[in-house]
């Protein structure tokens, strides 16, 4: 026989429907949301490792003086590998940014058309996606280099290209001022040729296992290819950021969405079980008469259960559904929004659904059971009489009768409520954070600009490279590849001054191994301001990160070897733009046996025009610096939208839920005040101001405890997500705009419970009258 106590089910959820309705909503679109991402987050994974076979991705490419011969072509693939010419040339546009120009590519490195058609005629041009829509180009929009106009026909992905990196040694790709397009062969002819670049792709005839190998085969074709030609540029696929970067940080974000996830559905579960023990407290007569009667705890708890594990499950699955269809494509697009990937196709994903649905639900069972089970612990008696304490009752706490009425009216709420501000305070902690992150970012990366821009070793960083000849292959060539180098690498730029660097990677730890530059800088040098002597400084940036202080060691090593270096730090120079170690141009040529007159690049505050390009391989300026934060801007930006809405919403239905709650628990003592003659507006000053009270004041304590917990998350996310390092710095106008936003949420919240005290009715104060 089933229980009747399901007939109750629907005129529970009918008389509570905007209570549940609004957690609904809240359930369904937060596991849409999520759901939404973790679909977008598999399929874009799926799409980008199987574009390496579908796109036929390079294994690296490789950068010469000339173009091959047909038989240094044919000496070059006797190491097992077939080569592919990728010659580009690249030109500024009128829009101040540069376009790196390539002929269509058709058996490597293939093209994904993601809107429009490719160039069949003279003057079309297909651009990257990522790019055209940071610059605001459509189809059908004309760009120009130089004199030649160009009309786009279409929007793509180049699969070598899925982040927008103009020099494989930048921190950061740029997806704004550069830009990849393909032009047809005729137009390809017409550009500039003295700036084509002779760059080769390379496919091996059989893939290397594992990374070592791919690294023992890199190693091996470079020696095979010295003895054949001149080499500019070596870059296998393991260390090409164009392809790789955007695999390495696909993914990372998934943790902190299903932890989002979570975090809410446990709120929720709390609200959901402070509901029920009003439910309880209202009905415990009844309660009473049904456990007297035989029904057992376990059917009572399995009764005041069902409504929120059903509307958890129908959130959970309506959610999914929105996940799938709309909100998958939001998703998508941020991942769009960061990097020039292909078309992908939506996978079912059984573990998001699994996350998403299965998970949510144990939580609601898990946290109610245990309320639940708490509460319905007392002998029916109790219930019966309506003695809902478990311990004896304590005398109420003293208030002086010089607080007046209405102070002490408030302070009994305030006190006969104290569960239900504790759950607020959850709320309002996560909510904030949320909020905080929104408005943190924006002021942290225009921050990072004024700052970079403050302490600037020099307008101009030129580091030169040494090509590759002049470090493998015969003696005779590399002699003859170094005094060119020493040759061309003269300047007689006034505001030049000389430094030799190295480079060395930090130790794999809590945060990702990564490259950092050493300094050797002149002894009276006009650029680095410390007297360095024979001492060794890092960083701002490094002393940040990595909480390096002076008298501390740091310990780095070579990147490819086991070697390590010690150094002891004898203090901090003010530069945040890099993670960075200072030392004397002596020093630094002599600990790594580089020979007296070494200098691998030169500080300037002109540039250095009597300079060949193809010796300088990164300059470092403003625009280099920036772009760090430019990029982040551009990828993050409309995501802080998002989550500031998502953090008032959460706000907004934690406080609408919680205030209903305190109002419904108190009907029978509104109701009596009613009677007693006080006005609507007199209630709402008692119990809205109450809470109001309570909200001011939770805020307020929010506010240090954000700040702490923000410290740890946002030293965690710089830590694991980039090189490099961005100081968190904290506008004292974020904590004014959080609190206004907190409190003029609770201000539409209280108009709302203004109306629900209006229509407690007075006959409310003779029900369960004992």
């Amino acid at each position: 026989m089933k229980s009747p106590l399901r007939k109750r089910l629907l005129r529970e959820l009918k008389s509570e429907f905007g209570k549940y309705l609004v957690v609904f909503a809240m359930m369904a679109i937060t596991i849409a949301f999520v759901s939404g991402f973790l679909v977008a987050d598999g399929s874009m994974i799926r799409a980008y490792n199987d574009s390496f076979q579908k796109y036929n991705i390079e294994d690296g490419y490789f950068r010469t003086k000339k173009k091959l011969t047909t038989t240094q072509k044919e000496d070059i693939e006797k190491s097992d590998v077939k080569i592919y010419e990728n010659f580009y040339i690249e030109q500024k546009l009128t829009n101040g940014s540069t376009v790196r120009f390539f002929k269509n590519r058709k058996d490597v490195d293939k093209v994904c058309l993601m809107k429009g058609r490719m160039p069949e005629k003279s003057g079309e041009i297909v651009v990257d996606r990522m790019y055209a829509e940071n610059n605001s180009l459509e189809i059908g929009d004309w760009v120009k280099s130089g004199k030649k106009a160009f009309q786009i026909t279409g929007l793509v992905a180049l699969s070598d290209y899925s982040a927008l990196f103009q020099n494989n040694n930048d921190t950061m790709f740029d997806s704004v001022k550069f830009g990849v397009a393909i032009v047809t062969d005729k137009d390809f002819e017409a550009l500039n040729q003295v700036k084509l670049q002779y760059n080769y792709a390379w496919v091996y005839d059989k893939k290397p296992e594992t990374e070592k190998k791919e690294k023992k085969m890199a190693e091996d074709l470079m020696e095979d290819m010295t003895g054949v030609v001149t080499l500019e540029s070596f870059v296998p696929q393991f260390q090409n950021q164009s392809i790789c970067f955007t695999g390495d940080d696909m993914g990372s974000d998934r943790a902190m969405m299903v932890m989002l996830l979570y975090i809410v559905m446990a709120i929720l579960a709390f609200v959901f079980g402070i509901t029920i023990s009003n439910t309880i407290r209202k009905e415990a007569g009844v309660i009473g008469t049904l456990r007297a009667s035989g029904y057992t705890r376990r059917e009572l708890i399995i009764h005041y259960m069902s409504l929120p594990v059903v509307i958890t499950l129908i959130g959970a699955l309506v959610g999914n559904i929105l996940g799938y269809t709309l909100l998958k494509q939001v998703c998508a697009g941020m991942y769009y929004g960061s990097y020039s990937l292909p078309a992908y196709v939506t996978i079912w994903n059984a573990e998001a659904f699994w996350m998403t649905t299965v998970v949510p639900v144990i939580i609601m069972l898990i946290i109610n059971y245990g309320i639940l089970y708490y509460k319905l612990r007392l002998s029916p008696l109790k219930f019966i009489r309506r003695d809902l304490s478990s311990r004896k009752q304590k005398r109420a706490v003293h208030l002086s009768t010089k607080l007046g009425i209405f102070r002490r009216f408030r302070l009994r709420v305030i006190f006969q409520n104290i569960s239900n501000y504790m759950v607020l305070f959850v709320g309002i902690l996560f909510a904030n954070l949320l909020l905080f992150f929104g408005l943190l970012l924006p002021s942290v990366l225009d921050h990072y600009q004024e700052e970079i821009q403050g302490n600037m070793l020099a307008k101009y960083q030129y580091i030169l490279e040494v090509p590759t000849e002049a470090m493998s292959g015969s003696k005779l060539k590399s002699l003859l590849a170094l005094m060119q180098y020493s040759n061309g690498t003269e300047t007689e730029n006034k505001t030049a001054e000389k430094f030799s660097a190295y480079t060395l990677n930090t130790i794999p730890g809590q945060a990702k191994s990564e490259e950092v530059m050493l300094y050797g800088v002149e002894p009276d040098s006009r650029y680095i301001k410390a007297d360095l002597g024979k001492g060794v400084y890092v960083s701002a940036a490094y002393a940040d990160k990595y909480q390096v202080e002076p008298g501390d060691k740091i310990t780095l090593k070579e990147k490819y070897e086991r070697k390590r270096y010690t150094f002891k730090v004898d203090g901090i120079y003010n530069y945040s733009g890099a993670v960075s170690v200072f030392m004397s141009r002596d020093k630094l040529n002599r600990t790594f046996d580089l020979g007296n007159d070494y200098y691998a690049g030169y500080f300037s505050n002109t540039k250095i025009r009597d300079i060949d390009e193809k010796y300088i391989g990164t300059v470092i300026d403003l625009e280099a610096l920036t772009k760090v934060s430019r990029q982040l801007d551009v990828s993050m930006g409309n995501m802080m939208g998002l989550v500031n809405g998502f953090a008032i919403m959460i706000y907004m239905i934690v406080i609408y839920l919680l205030s209903k709650i305190i109002i419904e628990k108190n009907a029978q003592s509104i109701s009596m005040t009613k009677i007693l003659g006080y006005t609507n507006g007199e209630i709402s000053r008692l119990y809205i101001m109450s809470t109001m009270v309570v909200v001011i004041i939770e805020l307020l304590i929010s506010l240090p405890i954000e700040k702490a917990v923000m410290n740890v998350i946002f030293r965690t996310m710089m830590m694991s997500s980039m090189t490099g390092w961005i100081t968190l710095w904290i506008d004292p106008k974020i904590y004014v705009e959080m609190f206004l936003i907190g409190f003029v949420t609770y201000g539409v919240v209280a108009f709302l419970e203004y109306r629900k005290i209006r229509k407690v009715p007075m006959d409310e104060a003779l029900k369960n009258v004992e």
